[in-house]
C-alpha cells in the first residue's frame, strides 16, 4: 500500500519525505486555504513546489468547477503545472463526463468523495486513476467505511478493474492499518496518523531499558 499525505502544508510534506515513506500528496481547496494560499496563480506555483518536493510521487490537485466545461478548463490548467499532477474530479455525473475526457486526452484522474461501491464502479468505468472513498466521513454517518474499502477492492479484483483505491478522510493510525487489510492500494493521511504508526508503549519502555543499560558502559 502507498502512503499519501493529506495536507498542503510544505513542512509536513518535507517531514513525511524525509521519513522515506512518502508516495504521493492529496490536497483541496479547503487544504490550501488553511495554508493562506489565495488566487489562481499562488494555487499554482504551490501544487508546482509539492510536485518538485515529492519528486516521483503523484500529486492530486482539485477543481473547483461542477460543469462539464468548467472542470475541464480548470483539469488541463492544472494538468499542466507539472506531469506528477492528477486532476481530482468530484463524483458527480458532470465530474464523470470529465473524467472519461481527461481519460480520452491522457489525463490522469482522481474521482473524489465516493461514499459507495457504485459511485466507485462509474468512476473506474469512465477511467479515473484513482476513486478515493471518504472512510471516516462514512463512519460519521453510522456505517462502516473500512467495510465499504473492503466491498470496492472485491469488486475491482473480480472484475479486473485498475482503478487503485485511494482511502481518504483518515482520522487515526488503526484506519489506516484496516485499509490495508482490506485492499486499499493507497490510504492518504494527516501526517500525525502517519507517525502514529511508528509509535507503542512498549517501544518506549524497551529504549528506556535499553538507555539505561547503556549508561552502565559510559
Amino acid at each position: 500500500m502507498k502512503y499519501f499525505i493529506d495536507t498542503a502544508n510544505l513542512d509536513q510534506i518535507k517531514e513525511a519525505y524525509d521519513l522515506g515513506i512518502l508516495d504521493g500528496v492529496t490536497t483541496n481547496p479547503s487544504l490550501m486555504a488553511k495554508e493562506g494560499i489565495k488566487g489562481e496563480e499562488a494555487v499554482y506555483n504551490h501544487y508546482k513546489t509539492i510536485c518538485e518536493i515529492v519528486e516521483n510521487g503523484d500529486v492530486s490537485a482539485e477543481v473547483t468547477a461542477v460543469d462539464f466545461k468548467g472542470i475541464v478548463e480548470q483539469g488541463k490548467k492544472l494538468a499542466a503545472i507539472h506531469k506528477n499532477i492528477v486532476v481530482k474530479v468530484p463524483m458527480i455525473p458532470e465530474g464523470v463526463k470529465a473524467i472519461k475526457w481527461f481519460t480520452d486526452n491522457g489525463i490522469r484522474t482522481n474521482c473524489t468523495l465516493i461514499f459507495s461501491a457504485g459511485q466507485a464502479m462509474i468512476a473506474a468505468k469512465a477511467g479515473a486513476a484513482y476513486v478515493s472513498p471518504f472512510i471516516g466521513r462514512i463512519d460519521d454517518s453510522g456505517w462502516d467505511g473500512i467495510e465499504l474499502i473492503q466491498q470496492i477492492a472485491n469488486i475491482f479484483a473480480i472484475q479486473g478493474i485498475k482503478t487503485e483505491i485511494l482511502a481518504a478522510s483518515i482520522r487515526n493510525s488503526l484506519h489506516i492499518i484496516k485499509c490495508a487489510e482490506s485492499g486499499a492500494n493507497v490510504c492518504t493521511c494527516p501526517l500525525d496518523s502517519i507517525l502514529g504508526l511508528t509509535k507503542h508503549p512498549l517501544t518506549d519502555i524497551g529504549l528506556a531499558k535499553f538507555m539505561e543499560d547503556a549508561k552502565k558502559f559510559e
